[in-house]
C-alpha cells in the first residue's frame, strides 16, 4: 500500500467513519487430524505436535499466534506506517518466540498452560535517521491491533452450541 491509498483512506474514513470498521471472521473445521481455518478466500491448516494428540503435520495454533504478531509487525511497519510517516526501508524482518509447558495443556500438577515470555524482535534496515526508525517502531507499538491485544487484557467470550448426530 503507498502513501496515496493510505490517504485516501484517510479522507474517506474522516467523512464516514462506519467504512473503516470490519469484523474478521475465521472458521475452523476439523479435517482428518488437523484443523482447517478459513477467512472469505483464504484457507490454511493446524495441528498439533503428536505429544498432545497431533500429527505434526502443519503449524500449531501458538505457531498461528507467533506468525499473525511477526506477520503484523513486519506488514504493518513495511506498507502502511512506513509510508504513511515517510520513512524508507530497505528490508523489515521479525522473529515472535514464547516458551509453553506442554504440562499444562494436558492438566498435569505444576504446570501452567499459559504461554510465557512472548517476544518479537524486529528488525528494521533503513537509510533514514536512527531517531526516524525508532519513532516508527514506536509508533507500531501504539497502533498494532495484534500486538495490542497480547498485552492488554481483552475479554472473550465463548459460546458453547450442542448439535446431535
Amino acid at each position: 500500500m503507498n502513501s496515496e491509498t493510505i490517504q485516501a483512506s484517510v479522507r474517506l474514513w474522516e467523512e464516514d467513519p462506519g467504512k473503516a470498521k470490519i469484523k474478521p471472521t475465521v472458521k475452523g473445521h476439523s479435517e482428518d487430524v488437523q484443523v482447517v481455518l478459513e477467512a472469505g478466500s483464504f484457507s490454511w491448516r493446524s495441528d498439533l505436535p503428536p505429544s498432545l494428540g497431533g500429527t505434526n503435520t502443519a503449524p500449531s495454533p501458538t505457531a498461528l499466534l507467533l506468525s499473525a504478531l511477526a506477520g503484523c509487525a513486519v506488514l504493518f511497519i513495511r506498507d502502511t506506517l512506513a509510508p504513511q510517516m515517510g520513512v524508507r526501508l530497505d528490508s523489515v524482518e521479525a522473529i515472535a518466540q514464547c516458551e509453553a509447558d506442554l504440562r499444562g495443556v494436558l492438566g498435569m500438577e505444576g504446570a501452567l498452560p499459559d504461554l510465557q515470555n512472548v517476544q518479537v524482535t524486529v528488525q528494521i534496515q533503513s537509510p533514514d535517521s536512527e531517531e526516524n526508525v525508532r519513532k516508527l517502531y514506536q509508533v507500531w507499538q501504539e497502533r498494532c491491533p495484534i500486538y495490542l491485544a497480547l498485552i492488554k487484557p481483552l475479554p472473550v467470550s465463548t459460546v458453547l452450541e450442542i448439535k446431535k448426530t
